[in-house]
């Protein structure tokens, strides 16, 4: 990634939303940098104190000192713009302009599992939380969380524990790690998947950092489980967002009356998430069944009963050659559960044709 793009990320005023909008506007990062003042300001949320928060040159003499940083510590800067960005994220209004990521896995892989829960987890959560990660161990499912104590970490474990790939996003900066008890599992997961952060270094972990690092879980993820959660908590801010980001949300349940089943039982009580007892719910929800495979093909018939979602998947497929399931389910504002259930039953119908790399179209 271009110097430039990491300093259009430090100017203090511009946010993820305002910094993309301005490379499309003036079609590079240097080019913001260049471009004419007075064409800037016609740009909506620009205003006098970015102006000049654009042209101070401070903000270049800390880009070359994040660029040394990153050089030295082997860490990569992705752009939005850039193939080895987290394609779902790019679907979310509010991904970051860039990331920090220090690793070896491929953050675009096919099945990404986020998994958060309580820092406080029982013996029942963290018996759980293990079921789950072995149970799609054959699937290759990559595991996301955040690091934290508790489930987060029970999370990681577990999948490094049987060969999984498994991504820690961060609250902070990569010239630290939070909490510091994870360093040793911070070292390994960076062998086996990676760190994720929108910060540059020197970024404590303050409080405020962490609902932001919690839309990337969101973001990249398929679907994020919650395995415990107390009524309020970060658990539940990463299911909040993953519903607004049309992801789907599974939680598990607990027994009434624990501190830590409160979040999961409401989340499921108020219809925000599906509950699970398993990992095979899970695989079953999502579509990633072992015995997933093409239905036969029969001939498309004339005259089909749709479902109201079936029928939005239609129109939608009727206008394009072809589509991915994550932008199918982004235009169709459905749950990734739900599209995945609506196609199985076109496919059968003849409706629908399923192409490599979860790709629809129309039967002709």
């Amino acid at each position: 990634m271009g110097f430039y793009e990491l300093a259009l990320s430090l100017v203090p005023g511009i946010g993820d939303v305002l910094g993309k909008k301005l490379i499309g506007y003036c079609g590079s990062a240097e080019a913001v940098f260049r471009e004419n003042k007075k064409l800037l300001r016609k740009v909506p949320r620009v205003g006098e104190k970015l102006l000049e928060a654009i042209g101070n040159k401070e903000i270049f003499l800390r880009a070359e000192k994040e660029m040394a940083f990153v050089t030295r510590y082997g860490i990569r800067v992705l752009s939005f713009m850039e193939k080895d960005y987290p394609s779902r994220l790019l679907n979310c209004i509010d991904s970051p302009q860039i990331l920090f990521y220090k690793g070896t896995g491929s953050l675009n892989h096919p099945k990404v599992i986020g998994i958060v829960g309580t820092r406080n987890p029982t013996d029942y959560g963290r018996e759980v939380c293990q079921k789950l990660v072995s149970g799609l161990a054959e699937h290759q499912v990559f595991i996301v969380s955040g690091l934290a104590y508790g489930i987060d970490t029970c999370a990681h474990k577990s999948a490094l524990d049987h060969g999984l790939l498994t991504a820690a996003v961060l609250g902070h900066g990569l010239d630290r790690i939070y909490p510091p008890f994870n360093k040793l599992l911070a070292e390994k997961i960076i062998r086996q998947g990676g760190l994720v952060t929108d910060f540059p270094s020197n970024t404590e972990p303050d409080k405020e950092n962490f609902p932001k690092r919690n839309r990337i879980i969101a973001g990249m993820s398929d679907a994020v489980v919650v395995v415990e959660a107390a009524p309020k908590g970060g658990a539940l801010i990463t299911a909040e967002i993953a519903n607004s980001y049309n992801r789907d949300v599974f939680a598990i349940p607990g027994r009434i009356g624990d501190l830590y089943s409160e979040g999961t039982n409401a989340l499921i009580r108020t219809n925000k998430a599906s509950l699970i007892q398993s990992p095979e719910d899970i695989l079953y929800l999502l579509g990633w069944e072992e015995g997933d495979k093409k239905p036969r093909v029969v001939q498309k018939k004339i005259f089909i009963d749709l479902t109201p979602e079936e029928k939005i998947i239609v129109d939608i497929l009727s206008g394009i050659d072809k589509i991915g399931i994550d932008e199918l389910a982004l235009q169709a504002a459905l749950r990734m559960s739900v599209v995945s259930a609506a196609l199985l039953n076109l496919e059968f119908e003849g409706v629908v044709r399923s192409l490599p790399g979860k790709v629809y179209a129309l039967v002709s």
